[in-house]
C-alpha cells in the first residue's frame, strides 16, 4: 500500500525546506488560536467534560494551558473543541476545510500519553507525524469532497490524518493500519456543513469529533477491530488524491487568516480593508450604505445581528461592520459585549450581500469577493475583486503571523510564556525529546506578564 510505505518512511528532512517551514508555521497558528480561546465558554465546558467524563487511566494526558490529566479520547476532544472555538486557524481550499485543528490536538494527546509512559520522541519525529498528519487529512478531504453530495465540515475527513499521523507513532501494522483508517472514516462525524453555516453553534468545524474518531480508531484497531477498507481512500476512482503524496505538498495550499471568522468572510474583510487604506473618507459616519458581492457560500454568511459568539463568527456582516467601526477585528470584537454594541449593529444593519454569478463559479479554487461603500454625500466607492489576505497567492508575512500569534496568545498566556513557546516550536527540529515544548503547551500559565 503506496499510503502505509509513506506513513512509516518519511521523514521531516524529506520534506522541501518551504514545506518544512510551513508545518511549524502552522504548528504555532494552532497554539496561538488555542491561547486566544482557552478562557471561552466552549473552550471551559470541554475541558469540564472531558475531566468529568474521561478519567485517565492507563493512558493519561493533560489538557492544553490546564494541566489536568485525562484519557487521550478525552483530552482529544477538548483539544479540539477549543482551537475550533475561535475562527482563527488556518485552512485549506480544495478539501473545503482544516487540518490542524484536529490533528494538532490528537496528535499532542497522543504523545503525552505514551510520553507519561516514558516513551518521549524526538522534535523532528513529532513534526514528522503531524507533517504526515496534514497531508493526509487534506487529501482525504479532497476524496470526501469529490465524491460525497454533501458538504461535510472537516472533522469527517480529519480523523483520517489522525490514524496516519499514529499510525506512525504507534508503528502499526500494515493490515491494522488499513482497519483504522476504515474504523476513522465509518465511525467520522457526518456534520452538514451548510446547517451549522444557517444555524451557527459551538459544534463549528467538528474538530473535536474528528479528533476522538481518529484516536478511537486506532485504539480500537489495535485490538484487532477490523474496520478495512476507507472508501476515500482506497478505491481506485480516487487514487488520483494519493498518486503523488510524498512528491507533492498540500500543506503548500494552506492558507491563514488574519482575522477569527470563518473564512468564507475574509476576502471582503480584504476588500473593505483595502478600500478604506485608499479612501479615507471612509468613516463610520459617512456611511450610508455598503454592497457585497461574493459568492454563493459567503452569502449564505449573512449574520447581521448574531446573538452569541458562534453567530458573530461564522457571519460576514457582523465582522465586516466590527472591522469599519473599531478599526481592527480581533478575538474581542466576535466575543463579549462587542456582539451587541450599537455602533456596530447600526452599520451591519447597512450591509447587503449579493450573490455573484462570475465568482460562485470559481469557488472553491478561489474565493473572492467584491465592496463597494455608498457614502452618505452620494459617492460611491468600489474596491477590485479581492482575495483574502493569507490565501497562498496573497500571503501574510512571517512578522504578520508572528504579530498575529502574539495577539491571540499574549493577553491569554502572558508575553513570557507565548515567547518561550514560539522559540520552542522552532527549536523543535533539532530536539531531542519534546519535555520543554509539552510541559509549556500542558500546563496552566502561572501569571500572565
Amino acid at each position: 500500500m503506496q499510503l502505509y510505505s509513506f506513513v512509516q518512511n518519511f521523514s521531516f528532512k524529506d520534506a522541501p525546506l518551504h514545506t518544512r517551514e510551513l508545518v511549524k508555521t502552522c504548528l504555532l497558528d494552532i497554539i496561538g488560536v488555542a491561547a486566544g480561546a482557552r478562557d471561552n465558554q466552549t473552550s471551559v465546558m470541554l475541558k469540564t467534560y472531558a475531566d468529568t467524563h474521561y478519567s485517565a487511566n492507563k493512558l493519561s494526558s493533560r489538557l492544553w494551558f490546564d494541566g489536568r490529566a485525562v484519557h487521550p479520547l478525552g483530552a482529544a476532544y477538548a483539544g479540539g473543541f477549543c482551537v475550533d472555538s475561535l475562527d482563527a486557524h488556518e485552512g485549506h481550499f480544495t478539501s473545503k476545510g482544516h487540518a490542524g485543528a484536529t490533528v494538532v490536538p490528537a496528535i499532542v494527546a497522543l504523545v503525552d500519553a505514551y510520553r507519561s509512559q516514558g516513551k518521549d520522541i524526538s522534535g523532528e519525529e513529532f513534526l514528522s507525524a503531524l507533517c504526515i498528519g496534514y497531508e493526509t487529512a487534506l487529501r482525504a478531504g479532497q476524496a470526501l469532497m469529490a465524491t460525497a453530495p454533501e458538504y461535510h465540515a472537516s472533522g469527517a475527513f480529519s480523523g483520517i490524518g489522525v490514524v496516519c499521523a499514529g499510525a506512525r507513532l504507534l508503528k502499526l501494522d500494515e493490515t491494522t493500519f488499513r482497519h483504522a483508517l476504515g474504523i476513522a472514516e465509518y465511525f467520522g462525524p457526518r456534520c452538514p456543513m451548510m446547517r451549522l453555516v444557517s444555524f451557527p453553534t459551538m459544534l463549528r468545524d467538528a474538530h473535536g469529533a474528528g479528533a476522538y474518531a481518529g484516536l478511537n480508531a486506532l485504539l480500537m484497531a489495535q485490538l484487532g477491530v477490523t474496520g478495512a477498507p476507507a472508501a476515500t481512500v482506497e478505491p481506485l476512482e480516487i487514487s488520483t488524491f494519493w498518486q503523488d503524496i510524498g512528491a507533492r505538498w498540500e500543506i503548500d495550499e494552506q492558507y491563514f487568516k488574519p482575522w477569527p471568522v470563518c473564512r468564507w468572510a475574509q476576502p471582503a474583510l480584504t476588500a473593505m480593508t483595502d478600500l478604506m487604506r485608499a479612501h479615507p473618507v471612509i468613516t463610520a459616519q459617512l456611511i450610508e450604505t455598503i454592497d457585497v458581492e461574493t459568492f454563493h457560500e459567503s452569502v449564505c454568511l449573512q449574520g447581521h445581528f448574531p446573538k452569541n459568539a458562534d453567530e458573530a463568527q461564522y457571519a460576514l456582516a457582523f465582522p465586516l461592520a466590527a472591522l469599519i467601526v473599531r478599526g481592527k477585528l480581533g478575538p474581542k470584537e466576535v466575543t463579549g459585549d462587542s456582539i451587541h454594541a450599537p455602533d456596530i449593529l447600526s452599520i451591519s444593519e447597512k450591509i447587503t450581500l449579493h450573490e455573484a454569478p462570475d465568482l460562485s463559479a470559481r469557488f472553491p479554487e478561489e474565493i473572492l469577493s467584491r465592496v463597494t461603500v455608498t457614502l452618505k454625500d452620494g459617492t460611491r466607492l468600489t474596491s477590485p475583486t479581492a482575495t483574502a489576505k493569507g490565501d497562498p497567492g496573497n500571503p501574510m508575512s512571517s512578522d504578520e503571523l508572528t504579530t498575529k500569534f502574539h495577539l491571540l496568545a499574549d493577553d491569554s498566556l502572558g508575553a513570557t510564556l507565548s515567547n518561550a513557546i514560539k522559540n520552542s516550536v522552532e527549536a523543535l527540529p533539532g530536539s531531542d525529546d519534546c519535555q520543554s515544548f509539552f510541559d509549556l503547551l500542558l500546563s496552566a500559565p502561572k501569571t500572565a506578564a
